[in-house]
């Protein structure tokens, strides 16, 4: 049992997404008051939009595909030998979010430099009305995406944050390219370009602009068969080969302007296809149950994520409810070093007799609590009980939040590395 200071970082409110998203927005503070005092209205000026830009682009990386699963790819490539403590830090990899959220929070609060100063007298003496209003412009623009990505806003508004996140981030790539050349004229009018070409904003926005692009460009309409055992759940086989591994996920929508919705790839040895399960949990997946289409559209490559971390531990301990039995699938058929501890209410008449048989066939000791019948069980309890009898390394949570933050807590208080979703999308 870890006591005293140690304990507290085990709290979700110091996880290392948010200690990570702190760091990010102490390192932009720092910066800001070691770089601004006592300068100029044209050095305020370029030090904010280049610092703006930075921000924004490391925003906008962290969260790209390729970027993520090399960073996962690098993370779990260190081998079993190598100490637990050391694994079981490199295993935090899919919090890097934090990183997400604390450098949008920078570069909102750098173009707020930006704007108060370009607002200011001295600021509109040397710019434009245009390029002033733009400044307007994506200064509302920046502070409504920061708005609805707030927790309370985004879980209770999901569409509406992100349709904000995505068509929001487009226009504020498009007018910020705008920024970068209106400015360039308003400061150099006989050498723009010049300006523009040695501007750091200009290729941090290239490279953010063909990172945001590239996802687009693997665009294409699936053929979907869609089998739904109950009314909770849907198990979908797309007519499409990607090249995909455990623990990753495929990002799938009905429409390619709607809502997009990331699912677990369920990868199978036995059975070369790519298969997802889909539960209900909110209007999107009850629709899609309810309403199986015949094709979806999928963007982008399979990505990795929280699944990913397992095979950094000799066994791992799953610990799920519900229809969280998704996520951990693709790991459980695939053979790896596993026990399960799945609590749900009527499996077979949920789920379906199949995949429930093919579960038990993959894992014959894996226990299967049927809260109905056995009531609501104490996860946390059977979750110590499986590692101390299987001698597992790690424990991987996926169920609702306040479970899955209840049991992590629980296990890493006692020093047994435990992971779980950290809805941070």
């Amino acid at each position: 049992m870890l006591t005293g200071w140690r304990r507290l970082w085990t709290r979700p409110a110091l996880m290392p997404y948010v200690r990570l998203l702190v760091l990010v927005l102490a390192v932009n503070v720092g910066t800001a008051v070691v770089v601004l005092p006592g300068t100029t209205t044209a050095t305020r000026l370029d030090v904010a939009l280049t610092a703006t830009a930075l921000n924004l682009g490391a925003a906008a990386l962290i969260r790209q595909q390729h970027v993520v699963n090399l960073l996962f790819r690098v993370a779990t490539s260190a081998p079993v030998s190598w100490p637990l403590r050391v694994r079981a830090a490199l295993a935090k990899v899919y919090h890097l979010g934090g990183i997400h959220v604390g450098a949008a929070l920078a570069a909102t609060a750098w173009f707020g430099v930006l704007a108060v100063t370009a607002l200011s007298p001295a600021g509109r003496d040397g710019l434009s009305p245009t390029t002033l209003g733009v400044v307007v412009a994506l200064a509302l623009l920046l502070v409504l995406i920061a708005a609805l990505a707030t927790a309370p806003l985004r879980r209770r508004h999901h569409e509406a944050f992100e349709m904000s996140h995505r068509f929001g981030g487009w226009l504020t790539l498009a007018l910020f390219v705008v920024l970068t050349v209106r400015y360039a004229h308003d400061v150099a009018p006989g050498s723009a370009w010049d300006v523009i070409l040695t501007e750091p904003a200009t290729w941090v926005l290239l490279v953010v602009v063909v990172s945001v692009a590239l996802p687009w460009l693997h665009l294409r309409k699936v053929a979907v068969d869609v089998h739904t055992p109950s009314s909770h759940v849907a198990l979908v086989r797309l007519h499409h080969h990607p090249r995909t591994f455990v623990g990753s996920s495929t990002t799938i929508a009905r429409h390619p302007l709607g809502q997009w919705h990331p699912f677990a790839n369920l990868v199978t040895p036995s059975r070369p296809e790519l298969r997802l399960a889909i539960s209900r949990a909110g209007d999107w997946t009850g629709s899609f149950i309810d309403s199986p289409p015949e094709h979806v559209w999928v963007r982008g490559v399979p990505t990795a994520g929280a699944g990913n971390v397992g095979k950094l531990f000799r066994k791992v301990v799953w610990v799920t409810t519900g229809s969280g039995i998704g996520p951990c699938l693709p790991s459980l058929l695939a053979g790896a070093p596993a026990h399960l501890v799945w609590a749900t209410r009527t499996p077979e008449a949920t789920f379906g007799p199949e995949l429930v048989a093919e579960i038990t066939e993959s894992l014959p000791d894996a226990l299967v609590w049927d809260t109905r019948a056995q009531g609501k069980p104490d996860l946390v309890a059977l979750a110590l009980d499986a590692v101390a009898t299987t001698g597992a390394e790690a424990v991987i949570c996926i169920s609702n939040r306040p479970t899955t933050f209840e049991v992590v807590e629980a296990l890493e208080s006692r020093g047994i590395p435990a992971y779980g979703a950290i809805w941070d999308s």
